[in-house]
């Protein structure tokens, strides 16, 4: 009896617990809302908790570019309802990461979900249900003709991670670049995903020669952006990338560069998600000495 009662004790704690980790994701999210913010023509940016959100409206119905957390999909989805329907006919994943791909399981019975390869692999090792999967999958990259224009996908390899793509409106001169655009902010760059910091430099170069003064730029992170911000963006990766590895090539440890820092006019890049301290330590790891 004992023991039936020490069994049932922990069920108990363990549902429990559960209830309590399930109400505070939920709480988490219960005061967001979701900004529409016209982009370009039927193009629109959705702004929440997570990776902003790529809208395509049109005579051929939605498409979406990520999907942000699960607890914000009902408000995605009204969001959505608002530019012509709650059920989006293709959502494309920029990259695999959960503030992006999140709510992929709340659309995937009624979309279809497009993204790279790697995308699929890392969440078919994350577990990730069956309906959060991509069911169409590319290598290099793949055009949607959606909405009278092209809408092309394009691996970025070995940058922030081993499964971006950015996604290009050709008729509407728009890009989403996924979180290869973190607007004013240091980038986070997750190297134990394939990501590097060589990589995402060499992808950002490649997007600034594919884009016109006046295409918008959707960020993954941050508001809505032009050629002039994204080369900005790339220029503060690129002279803190080669500050650090001067120092590194001097012999200076990790933590003497973090303590001698990158100078006042970098503080406010520093205030994002990735610090001054973590922005070092990403470039330091990332290069051979």
């Amino acid at each position: 009896m004992k023991i039936m009662t020490s069994i049932r004790i922990f069920v108990a704690l363990a549902l429990a617990s559960l209830v309590m980790t399930v109400t505070a994701q939920d709480d988490r999210f219960a005061n967001v809302t979701i900004e529409t913010v016209p982009v370009s023509g039927g193009i629109s940016m959705l702004v929440g908790s997570g990776g902003n959100i790529g809208v395509s409206a049109g005579n051929d119905g939605i498409l979406i570019i990520d999907d942000q957390y699960a607890p914000l999909a009902t408000k995605i989805k009204a969001a959505l309802a608002a530019l012509g329907s709650d059920t989006p006919k293709f959502l494309l994943n920029t990259h695999f990461h959960g503030d992006h791909t999140g709510s992929n399981a709340e659309f995937g019975a009624a979309s279809i979900i497009v993204a790279h390869e790697n995308v699929r692999g890392r969440l078919v090792a994350g577990d990730s249900p069956a309906l959060a999967l991509p069911v169409v999958t590319f290598d290099d990259d793949v055009t949607l003709h959606f909405n009278g224009e092209d809408i092309t996908l394009i691996h970025m390899p070995a940058g922030h991670t081993d499964t971006d793509s950015v996604v290009m409106f050709e008729g509407s001169n728009v890009i989403h670049m996924g979180d290869h655009f973190f607007n004013g902010a240091f980038p986070f760059i997750d190297l134990a995903s394939g990501g590097t910091v060589q990589g995402y430099l060499r992808n950002l170069e490649k997007a600034l020669s594919w884009i016109a003064d006046d295409t918008a730029v959707i960020p993954g992170h941050g508001p809505l952006a032009d050629k002039a911000a994204l080369l900005s963006f790339y220029d503060v990766v690129k002279d803190t990338s080669i500050a650090i590895r001067v120092k590194k090539s001097q012999r200076m440890s990790k933590e003497e560069i973090v303590a001698a820092g990158l100078g006042d006019e970098y503080a406010s890049w520093g205030q994002g998600f990735i610090n001054e301290q973590r922005w070092i330590e990403t470039v330091f790891d990332s290069y051979p000495r």
